[in-house]
């Protein structure tokens, strides 16, 4: 008998041992980030009333209105921008035009060499996803100087996109304005303007054959971006120094929609430019908001989630409930959404209101 309790009392360990080492298969329950505040910017882009002369000086451009001012990327984390910038947009049927005036007491640009990179100085820049599907985007940045600076991104750099430096936007015509005297500290100016014309036919490479101007009613993402460095005047040059109480040398980045944190590559926070078949100043349009759009808005949120059920657990999540989709959807949603994944890839789908199903996948993209 005492030998039957001195081999089993082993036993009895090494099964409780082994039983507190079998790893388990509980998931985490992750406590996902909140995401900035959704709430982009929207504007009405309206016929050009005639013929736009690409100078720089904004002079046919009195009755095509305003955006919103421009605001902090971070957006009310931070205080508002110094100086005021205001964009507008028109177009016709051979392209869209853009124009910006930025207010600015000391205008300067050293950089001559085309698609170096611009935002090394002050800048103005133009961002363009004409599918809205945050893939296939254009970016435009030019100086006082009027050197520029023009590529395509496949997609967002979270995404590890081509990032295509040496495309060109075909058939673009550009220029600057200087209501001062440039690279002068001696004097006070009173800032610069841009202006920008880009054909459809450039544009159209990014949408899918689509062909010609854009219908009454349909709309693109858009966001602009103002770079601003803090300077001094050293022997007669403007040099960059920190803002004022901080201690590393950083760019200020006033936007048109702010993306929360300073990163102006979210096309998914830019803001919606819808098309009006009305010439500017002659009858306005409402801004229609898209029903497609709050469900695009909660696949994204979904995305984010992936991305963090994924560094947690090093998988994707597969179910919504692993994603408390019911955070983000209603109940009804939730039951007619799909999750699936593999080893490398997901993809959520969740019907409109209309009844078309939309789906997102780990890459981002965003389709019907």
């Amino acid at each position: 008998m005492r030998k039957t309790i001195l081999t089993t009392a082993p036993l009895a360990a090494l099964l409780l041992l082994s039983c507190a080492q079998k790893p388990s298969t509980q998931k985490p329950d992750i406590t996902y980030m909140p995401q900035p505040p959704f709430n982009p910017p929207t504007y009405v882009c309206y016929k050009a009333p005639g013929e736009i002369k690409i100078d720089g000086k904004l002079t046919e451009w009195d009755a095509i209105p305003w955006t919103s001012d421009f605001t902090d990327i971070e957006g009310d984390k931070r205080p508002a921008p110094l100086y005021q910038t205001r964009a507008k947009m028109a177009y016709d049927e051979k392209g869209m035009y853009f124009a910006a005036w930025m207010d600015e007491p000391h205008v300067w640009a050293y950089q001559t060499e085309h698609d170096c990179v611009i935002f090394l100085e002050n800048d103005f820049e133009i961002f363009l996803d004409p599918t809205g599907d945050t893939h296939n985007y254009l970016e435009y940045e030019v100086n006082a100087l009027g050197t520029d600076w023009d590529l395509y991104l496949s997609q967002p750099y979270r995404n590890r996109p081509a990032v295509l430096n040496g495309w060109e936007f075909a058939g673009m015509k550009s220029a600057v304005w200087v209501d001062g005297t440039i690279n002068n500290p001696n004097d006070t100016d009173k800032g610069w303007g841009v202006e920008v014309f880009i054909p459809w036919e450039t544009l159209n490479q990014v949408m899918n054959d689509h062909k010609g101007a854009p219908k009454n009613g349909d709309q693109f993402r858009v966001n602009f971006s103002r770079v601003e460095w803090t300077t001094e005047v050293k022997d007669g040059k403007y040099v960059k120094i920190p803002i004022k109480g901080e201690d590393k040398i950083r760019e200020y980045n006033w936007v048109w929609a702010p993306t929360g944190i300073i990163n102006i590559h979210l096309p998914e926070y830019w803001g919606y430019v819808q098309f009006s078949d009305k010439v500017a100043g002659q009858g306005e349009d409402t801004f229609q908001e898209k029903p497609e759009e709050a469900v695009k808005w909660m696949l994204r949120q979904l995305y984010y989630r992936q991305k963090e059920y994924q560094e947690a657990t090093g998988e994707f999540a597969a179910t919504a409930t692993a994603l408390k989709a019911s955070d983000i959807c209603s109940a009804e949603q939730v039951a007619k959404m799909t999750v699936e994944r593999t080893a490398s890839l997901f993809e959520i789908s969740l019907p409109a209101a209309d009844g078309s199903v939309w789906r997102i996948n780990q890459d981002g993209f965003v389709w019907k």
